[in-house]
């Protein structure tokens, strides 16, 4: 008996309860006292077998990560699979909740599993750039088919009760009260005389081509991630050693990740997606507005896109159109994307026909009468969207949130054109819409608190991840990613062509690099916001002095024209060099008198994360971010950012930001005030702090 752990018997079965709120994690306490129970069960001669359950919501739903880094207690978990392997009475693990990570490998060492209904298990340890380090790895691919194990190894997806049952994870699943099941399966076991069961002692067949096949599908879904190569060598082992061999070299690889700066990262970034959805001045218990009918005003890429985020949480939407055309054309693009989704087998067709069922389409306001939420999806234009809030305000009922999804205007601005200010905020989703995972809330400054807490609580409804952020131009995301793109653009002229600078980010681990991300969102969206904020200038002028105002101009808009920063043949997304851009790019350089120079991927990749990690400093010291890990968090989920190097503020503490501020201060002498220190930048130096305080 202790803290977390307790025993007691029921007739002749001895029951083991793990309490430790909320998630019943694998701390040291927990570790303690289940060798102790088992201690006590095993010791108390009128208990025939073990059944091991988590108290409260879960099973054991993973180790503590918090002692991560930390000097290792005694017992470990491995010594705890140990001993429960070795029991000298059968153990059977009721599963309820999630049994993940450490929590399936505490389950591996029973001799059986019985998991409720609804119980999911899973070893996700590679999202945290680790690989399962107690067993995991060699007990799993022996319980069950090795390229099984080794895809939920390698995914970390998390794995249902009945498929879990199919699989052989688990023996049985419970429908009704587990606790009595379990007893019920325990007993049964006693009555037959079952044999004990380790999965040790079990043998595994598997083929090479099983590893070499989830090389190659690693090297192209985890480009750049250690951990999914050294998991596939974990399993290998368990293919091609002794168990006992294969579990220290399980360990080996473990610790190796374990204190690898992928894993560093990786484990911020956990934190942080959990951290950004916190608030300081907005309580736990803010009332909500009930969210049971969407409006979208535009049918167009955004506006489809964020209808359908709304259709797939079952929500109706309303979509607003200037004429029939384009609204049939917006109804059929969201149509043919959940038909593309159906051929994948990703949705039934009966699934997308109730889907398409909740969207309704409007010639006029009063469509959106009674909705409780309307985004507006116009252009970036800010009379425009001025025009829009000042129907809307008096279409709309009283408490309907008045949202716009503007990447870079004055939501301030919009929100003065409607008599309740307090309604009115940002949501800004990033394209494709009902893909990408971020979300942007951008809380103006007379936006209700209520109003931003039923934000945050949509986005998890749509299957977002948000992030709160203040309003200026770009807010937190394309403020930065202007300062990265205004370096892009000068190593242009520098010396550099779109084609190296787009490698050198790109083998550094961004999704795309920034010419190819131009061509793909459309050169022409830029271009325009580019021409809203030069109201001076003549319209009917070329740009000559801009390499992608000259792009557009030529009509070279990218993917969707077939040319852009690179060519595109037949509809093909692949790139090609086109020697023709690369021409314009020399002669702009020769008209701006600027000599070109050999540049070197280092300086590209310093001089572009730099970029972002300075203004990131700006956004932190004038309350625009919250915090660090906030400004990270949105990188990772709308931009592309490598996770492993955890975001631009964790990755600029990981090079020191004396070095990174040394270096911008070279650069302002180089390259000129483009490069301005951030003072907030400045002061963490001379306090010598970090951003992140890892």
């Amino acid at each position: 008996m202790s803290e977390f752990v307790r025993y007691e018997r029921r007739g002749n079965i001895g029951i083991i309860t793990i309490n430790n709120p909320p998630v019943n994690a694998l701390g040291h306490g927990v570790r303690a006292g289940l060798i102790g129970c088992l201690e006590e069960g095993t010791a108390d001669e009128q208990a025939s077998a073990l059944v091991l359950i988590g108290g409260g919501r879960t099973f054991p739903a993973g180790a503590d990560i918090t002692e991560f880094g930390k000097p290792l207690k005694s017992p470990d978990l491995r010594e705890d699979i140990v001993r429960y392997e070795n029991s000298s009475k059968p153990v059977i693990a009721a599963i309820h909740g999630n049994a993940l990570g450490g929590g399936l490998e505490l389950a591996l060492g029973c001799d059986y599993r019985i998991g409720n209904v609804k119980a999911r298990v899973g070893l996700p340890e590679v999202t945290l750039g680790i690989l399962p380090g107690a067993g995991g790895t060699q007990r799993l691919p022996r319980l069950i088919d090795p390229a099984a194990a080794l895809d939920m190894i390698l995914t970390g997806l998390f794995v249902p009760a009945p498929k879990a049952l199919k699989l052989g994870i688990i023996d049985r699943v419970s429908e009704g009260d587990l606790l009595e099941d379990a007893i019920k399966y325990a007993e049964e076991l006693v009555a037959s005389g079952a044999e004990r069961r380790r999965i040790r002692d079990m043998g595994i067949e598997a083929e090479a081509e099983i590893f070499d096949q989830a090389r190659t599908v690693a090297a192209k879904r985890a480009r750049g991630f250690d951990a999914p190569l050294l998991c596939i060598q974990a399993v290998e082992n368990a293919a091609s050693m002794s168990f006992d061999d294969g579990l220290r070299e399980e360990r080996v690889l473990f610790e190796k990740l374990l204190t690898s700066d992928q894993s560093k990262a990786q484990r911020y970034m956990f934190f942080a997606e959990r951290e950004v959805g916190k608030i300081p001045d907005i309580p736990k218990d803010t009332p909500l507005r009930e969210i049971a009918k969407a409006g979208v005003i535009g049918a167009g890429t955004m506006g489809g896109g964020i209808a359908m985020n709304f259709a797939n949480a079952g929500i109706p939407v309303t979509i607003v159109e200037t004429s029939q055309e384009a609204l049939d054309r917006g109804l059929g693009i969201i149509r043919k994307n959940y038909e593309a989704t159906v051929a994948k087998g990703r949705l039934s067709r009966d699934a997308m026909e109730q889907r398409m069922a909740l969207f309704t389409g409007s010639l006029d306001y009063d469509g959106l009468s009674d909705v409780d939420i309307v985004i507006e999806a116009a252009f970036e234009n800010m009379a425009l969207k001025k025009e829009i809030f000042g129907k809307l305000d008096k279409t709309c009922k009283s408490g309907a949130i008045l949202a716009t999804n503007t990447s870079t205007l004055d939501i301030d601005e919009i929100a003065a054109e409607t008599d309740r200010p307090e309604d009115v905020i940002g949501l800004h989703f990033f394209s494709p819409a009902n893909v990408m995972r971020l979300l942007e809330i951008v809380r103006a400054a007379k936006t209700s608190k209520d109003v931003v807490a039923t934000a945050m609580k949509l986005s998890r409804t749509i299957g977002k991840v948000s992030a709160v952020v203040g309003v200026c131009d770009g807010f937190v995301g394309n403020r930065m990613l202007h300062a990265y793109m205004d370096q892009a653009m000068s190593l242009l002229e520098e010396g550099a062509l779109p084609q190296q600078i787009d490698k050198a980010l790109y083998d550094w681990g961004w999704a795309m690099g920034p010419f190819a991300v131009m061509d793909l969102a459309g050169n022409d969206v830029s271009w325009r916001i580019r021409r809203e904020k030069a109201p001076d200038r003549d319209r009917n002028l070329p740009y000559p002095h801009t390499v992608a105002d000259a792009l557009c101009e030529e009509g070279r808009f990218g993917q969707k024209t077939g040319k852009g920063w690179y060519l595109y043949s037949d509809g093909s997304r692949t790139p090609d060099i086109d020697p023709a851009v690369d021409a314009l790019i020399v002669k702009t350089s020769a008209d701006k008198g600027i000599a070109r120079r050999e540049i070197s991927d280092e300086e590209i990749v310093k001089r572009c994360m730099y970029a972002l990690a300075n203004v990131g400093a700006d956004l932190l010291d004038e309350g625009i971010a919250l915090r660090a890990s906030d400004i990270d968090v949105i990188y990772n989920a709308g931009y592309g950012f490598p996770r492993y190097r955890g975001g631009p503020m964790f990755a600029a503490d990981s090079v020191g930001l004396d070095t990174m501020l040394a270096d911008i201060k070279r650069f302002r002498e180089d390259f000129g005030p483009l490069w301005r220190p951030s003072k907030y930048l400045e002061k963490l130096v001379a306090e010598g702090r970090n951003f992140t305080g890892q």
